[in-house]
């Protein structure tokens, strides 16, 4: 009998606002949706090496790098020009808030994107009362807090969460601290075949899985180095879509890469790298965007 996969709650809440906020921009005569969610993995570097995550691997290179303000600017200034309202999101391959500059890059998009939705995911390491509300005084919207060390550490954030005067809708605190056998407490994937080297490791596919994926058509995803990836599990950076730095979003998205890719996911076709070793469902959210692209 094939266990059943722990699936995080936040999905079905997630799902909702991924197809709310579609908004539309005129590609060659068409009308097609922009990507709801930005999500901005602003450096090369993390405090953790969880047994779930690629960075549990013995070859995986930590780089205390982050991301440039120019860079930062000129995707929030590309996002005003098209009044973008979806949701910005600190996340991605690393712990934001390791990251000196995080308040002043929250707080340049919310000066750019008065109407946008930023939120953060952290393993809540670095979080003290004070950061917490510097980083909601900077702008932020929602912090997502991952609770790694057992039930007293999730208790603990929740509290801090409380003393933040923080409302039920602006945090939630994940219990990532399960065993095993619930999966660690999150949705696990063999993030598009890094995990074979991880602590806790999961093979890559042999066969592609038949269903389709609509990651690539609510999410743009980008590192603090300026490469556009199709999919936040592409820890490999197998496909890079485009460079930020030279290039413009609305070129990036729209690029023939970029729609090819989807058109190929969307009709159940993984047969190229890395979705063809990928074993992500691709499916819980996103199929209202993916629609308008068929």
């Amino acid at each position: 009998m094939t266990k059943k996969k722990f699936l995080d709650p936040n999905i079905d809440n997630k799902s909702k606002t991924v197809e709310d906020k579609i908004q539309f921009f005129n590609f060659e005569g068409k009308k097609l949706p922009l990507p709801t969610e930005i999500e901005i993995s602003e450096s090369g570097t993390c405090n953790r090496s969880c047994s779930f995550c690629p960075r549990s691997a013995k070859d995986f290179v930590d780089k205390k790098e982050f991301i440039s303000n120019e860079l930062h600017e000129k995707l929030c200034k590309e996002l005003q020009v098209l009044n973008y309202k979806g949701t910005i999101r600190y996340s991605g391959f690393v712990e934001p808030l390791l990251d000196k500059n995080i308040y002043n890059l929250i707080n340049m998009v919310k000066t750019y994107l008065p109407d946008v939705n930023i939120e953060m995911v952290t393993n809540g390491d670095p979080l003290n009362l004070k950061r917490l509300e510097k980083l909601f005084q900077s702008g932020l919207n929602r912090i997502l807090i991952s609770a790694y060390d057992g039930e007293e550490d999730a208790n603990r954030l929740e509290g801090l969460c409380k003393s933040a005067n923080l409302t039920n809708d602006q945090y939630i605190v994940r219990h990532r601290y399960y065993s095993e056998e619930k999966d660690f407490g999150i949705t696990l994937s063999n993030r598009s075949g890094l995990m074979e080297n991880a602590e806790f490791q999961i093979k890559s596919l042999i066969e592609p899985l038949k269903n389709p994926c609509y990651i690539p058509s609510y999410t743009f995803f980008l590192d603090y180095q300026g490469d556009v990836l199709m999919c936040p599990h592409d820890w490999g950076k197998k496909v890079i879509l485009g460079d930020l730095n030279k290039e413009n979003l609305t070129k990036i998205w729209f690029s023939k890469k970029s729609m090819q890719i989807r058109k190929m996911l969307n009709k159940s076709n993984r047969n190229f790298t890395p979705c063809n070793v990928c074993d992500v469902e691709g499916t819980f959210m996103g199929k209202k965007n993916a629609g308008y692209f068929n």
